[in-house]
């Protein structure tokens, strides 16, 4: 356990301190240029002094192949940031100045409802995070309710002494609903049916957070307005920023992870859509969260999969409603000046917590993927349903360029692999250029960490595509789920999940090489001959 004092200060440092996030030509200091020129420099001085063996005969198709797949993602990128940069410089700034014109007007909701959940949280975090919702039931005049999702009296005593001691006198009730079930889902249902039963109107506004989740100012009122405006308007999820107490490393990683999540999430608002309505702040109408469909989906959600069978989702709660309001055909938006801070305590094996969310991600991603994707592209935005379908795509073509070139340096010598990794070098710094934009720092060190962020979780997914029921959340009390049952057959369906993994790796293996003319495929008549002679015809 960390110590209180070192929470204290990282957090405090980076929520009070305006300098820690310049912002605009502000982050592109000289010493930023500087490391730039030098990086572009070295990947110059390596193009000149490696022998280029990238259009040898026995590479040239390597090197087209690699080079479409390039282009393609690239291209893929591309529009992603040109339609970021259309929601943001166009269409976001008319909603928001529509938005606070509505908010200066005097509406108001009629109830500010906080929908939270926690699990045994550091005190200093929690109470950052009770804080920051009365600072916005306080500014926007209106009453408000924490409808807290409990499973221990450990997170409720925290909350309730905080608000006796310093908000007395705010309009604020706290409602806490002691969860009889284990697991994050089981505690929201509880909330919801609870909301049934009082006096909660369709038109409310409901807020999902995290317990780890601290509003910064104005996340509110910049959400609130739209759904104003927006009479159709269902849902909408906000920015986020992490504030991570751990390994630099690490920081980065989360860092580059949650630009490339505010380009991506531009992209897909500009559809009137998201591809997730995350947990840690999304907006709702309360009358969807009414609907017992609503309410089930979340607390039994579950998949019918043809080697695990019936098995419950653990995490991917956020999934679930974006799935739902998917599935409804509901307007949902993202909104980028609605920031709040994801405190992240680091605690034992960066790796493997690494490794952990990767896995929890990846399989929240492709259990709910596929079903989205058979709603067709009749049920959404076409470009929305193409990014699901390409989400399924990008975990093969993204293992792909690293057996190539690793397969080339076996035909043509070490050179092969050092031109690739100088193309690897310069092609993600150009795609870092566009995350730089959207980061609080210019950081030298993104290119390579997403590279390797989009090779680990092409490997994870490949991986869990196959283990679709094997789920663990090491943050909420090291909850694990797989399937009931006889150890006989666990012991067939993890021998079957691996036997189909080896196969897809080695398909995905055998058949790039064979497309570069690495290794043919015999003729009908060599495949014949070759029988003859081993049975001694």
């Amino acid at each position: 356990m960390l110590p209180s004092e070192s929470i204290k200060f990282h957090t405090a440092k980076q929520l009070d301190d305006p300098t820690v996030w310049p912002t605009g030509w502000a982050k592109w200091t000289p010493l930023v240029l500087l490391q730039i020129f030098l990086y572009l420099a070295v990947c110059g001085i390596l193009l000149l002094t490696i022998p280029n063996s990238l259009f040898d005969a026995e590479t040239k198709a390597i090197t087209f192949t690699l080079g479409t797949l390039g282009a393609w993602r690239y291209g893929w990128w591309f529009t992603h940031a040109m339609r970021a940069i259309i929601y943001q410089k166009r269409v976001y700034p008319k909603m928001q100045a529509q938005g606070r014109a509505i908010w200066d007007s005097g509406w108001r909701p009629r109830h500010m409802h906080f929908m939270m959940t926690t699990y045994k949280e550091h005190r200093e975090i929690t109470e950052m995070v009770v804080r920051s919702i009365v600072k916005e039931i306080v500014a926007s005049g209106v009453p408000g309710t924490i409808w807290l999702g409990s499973s221990d009296r450990f997170d409720e005593d925290i909350i309730s002494d905080f608000l006796e001691r310093e908000a007395r006198d705010v309009d604020i009730t706290l409602r806490i609903i002691r969860q009889n079930v284990s697991g994050k889902r089981a505690a929201i249902g509880l909330v919801l049916r609870a909301m049934c039963r009082l006096p909660v109107m369709d038109d409310d506004l409901v807020i999902f957070m995290d317990g780890d989740f601290v509003l910064a100012e104005g996340a509110v009122s910049r959400c609130m307005p739209l759904f104003k405006l927006y009479p159709d308007l269902q849902a909408c999820t906000t920015d986020e920023e992490v504030i991570c107490i751990g390994p630099k490393w690490i920081e980065s990683w989360l860092r580059m992870r949650f630009a490339q999540r505010r380009l991506a999430m531009q992209s897909h608002a500009l559809s009137g859509r998201v591809l997730t309505l995350t947990g840690r702040m999304s907006v709702f109408r309360a009358k969807n969260l009414k609907q017992l469909e609503f309410i089930r989906l979340l607390e039994a959600d579950h998949l019918e999969h043809w080697l695990w069978g019936r098995f419950r989702f653990l995490s991917g709660d956020d999934k679930s409603t974006w799935y739902f309001m998917l599935k409804n055909n509901s307007h949902m938006r993202y909104v980028p000046d609605a920031l709040g801070y994801t405190i992240e305590v680091i605690e034992g094996n960066g790796m493997d917590r690494m490794v952990q969310n990767f896995r929890r991600w990846s399989g929240n991603m492709l259990r709910n993927g596929s079903r989205a994707i058979a709603l067709g592209p009749r049920a959404m935005p076409f470009f929305i349903w193409w990014c699901l379908v390409d989400q399924r795509l990008s975990m093969w073509t993204m293992l792909v360029s690293p057996v190539l070139a690793i397969s080339a340096a076996f035909v043509v010598g070490i050179q092969y692999l050092a031109s690739y990794v100088v193309f690897i070098a310069l092609s993600r710094l150009f795609l870092s250029l566009f995350l730089y934009g959207y980061s609080r720092r210019v950081e030298l060190s993104y290119p390579w960490i997403l590279y390797l962020n989009q090779l680990i979780n092409a490997s994870v997914k490949v991986y869990c595509i196959f283990r679709l029921s094997k789920q663990r959340w090491s943050n909420r009390g090291n909850q694990t789920s797989g399937i009931d049952g006889s150890a006989l057959l666990e012991s067939y369906r993890n021998w079957m999940a691996r036997w189909c993994t080896c196969v897809a790796v080695a398909l995905l293996f055998l058949g790039t090489l064979h497309y570069t003319g690495l290794i043919p495929v015999p003729s009908g008549v060599e495949f014949s001959d070759g029988w003859k002679t081993m049975l001694g015809f």
